[in-house]
């Protein structure tokens, strides 16, 4: 039978940065098809920690999102949206009119 070995509980990851830049703690950043959130300050080549749970203030587009609503992250803009497919990078937990700057959004859920 196989067997697994418990490692973390999964609300934050660790995270090396690989990049030659640092990091800063509220970064967004995509993870395949996830986002994270750094919680801290990441210098080039350390470890750090990324949230991949929770609810979080996002910019957002020119289109209204309902609440419950999917939404995706569009790293180009650095904006969420409302997810075309129903899947996304997690779902709006208020509702955002057209003209707000920013919507509520549990991530990757």
């Amino acid at each position: 039978m196989a067997k697994a070995s418990y490692w973390q509980r999964g609300e934050t990851l660790d995270y090396t940065n690989t990049t030659e830049d640092l990091i800063e703690a509220g970064t967004i950043l995509v993870l395949g098809t996830k986002i994270g959130i750094a919680g801290c300050d990441i210098e080039p080549g350390k470890l750090g920690s990324v949230h991949v749970e929770g609810v979080y203030r996002f910019a957002k587009g020119d289109a209204a999102i309902g609440l419950g609503a999917a939404v995706s992250y569009d790293n180009a803009t650095g904006k969420m949206a409302a997810a075309a497919s129903g899947a996304g990078n997690g779902y709006a937990v208020e509702a955002a009119t057209a003209d707000a700057a920013e919507v509520l959004v549990k991530i990757n859920a």
